[in-house]
């Protein structure tokens, strides 16, 4: 078994960047990347090598991350509105919240598992061999998981599957 400041630092990001996908907030993300690893220290004995430890580290930190949704009854913040030097004028403007909104739609309408495809791919800006790992997966089964999602939602949520 590896050195615990080797295993924070070989799978700190990868955790920080599966909690931000959930959270939607660096600081928060930051806070519960902290307490998986304290939590992963309390708990080492119990790691029985049946997986690996990224996604092990992954899993303390979505319990976490559920405990702190349960603690608080809310949900995460979405991100605001782009300031206003961003938006060219008030018509593009609507258009371009109106296409995310129905965007967003489309993906909270997905299955579970593509769904979190998405979000850590999209939101968390994960690769596809760190979803894999997330989701006790192979890296070919997040890409075509992600690609046959996308084009889905490319043409507007409707089931193309026969």
């Amino acid at each position: 078994m590896e050195d615990m400041n080797e295993i924070y630092h070989r799978h700190a990001q990868t955790v920080y960047k599966f909690l931000l996908s959930q959270t939607r907030d660096a600081d928060l993300a930051e806070e519960l990347t902290q307490e998986t690893f304290c939590q992963a220290v309390r708990s080492i004995d119990r790691f029985d090598g049946g997986c690996k430890i990224s996604v092990w580290l992954c899993q303390i930190a979505k319990h976490l991350w559920y405990q702190h949704l349960r603690r608080h009854r809310r949900e995460a913040p979405m991100p605001e509105e782009p300031p206003e030097s961003l938006v060219p004028s008030a018509e593009e403007g609507l258009l371009e919240r109106e296409g995310r909104l129905g965007l967003l739609r489309l993906i909270h309408d997905l299955p579970p598992e593509p769904r979190e495809v998405v979000y850590l791919r999209a939101f968390g800006g994960l690769s596809f061999r760190e979803i894999g790992d997330v989701m006790g997966r192979t890296e070919t089964w997040a890409r075509v998981t992600f690609y046959r999602t996308k084009e889905k939602l490319r043409n507007g949520g409707a089931n193309d599957e026969k």
